[in-house]
């Protein structure tokens, strides 16, 4: 029951991740005030409701476009650069150009 607990609660705060921004996993734990980075990895891997619950828009926090839908590298993730791309932010060598520029930090 917590489990779901955390991820309804990841899903939430990722909704409020705007186009043509990314967060990190270590910010989303930091807005819960935990440092369970790799707990919001797997709420962002069970995401059911992608992509209206951006999970697309978490990256690691030194910019790495990270995996997406639980691969590392291959379809998925190309469709996570396809996603940013669309949403206006450039992915170059697997990591987001201009990262901290458009890092998105909850408040």
């Amino acid at each position: 029951m917590m489990y779901m607990r955390f991820n309804d609660r990841i899903w939430s705060m990722m909704r409020k991740i705007p186009k043509g921004k990314v967060t990190s996993y270590k910010e989303l734990a930091m807005s819960l005030n935990c440092n369970a980075y790799r707990a919001v990895g797997n709420a962002c891997r069970n995401n059911p409701y992608a992509p209206e619950v951006p999970c697309h828009r978490v990256v690691k926090s030194n910019g790495d476009i990270g995996g997406f839908g639980g691969e590392m590298d291959g379809k998925k993730v190309e469709e996570k650069k396809r996603l940013l791309k669309k949403e206006g932010v450039t992915v170059k060598n697997g990591k987001v150009v201009d990262f901290e520029k458009i890092l998105f930090k909850f408040k």
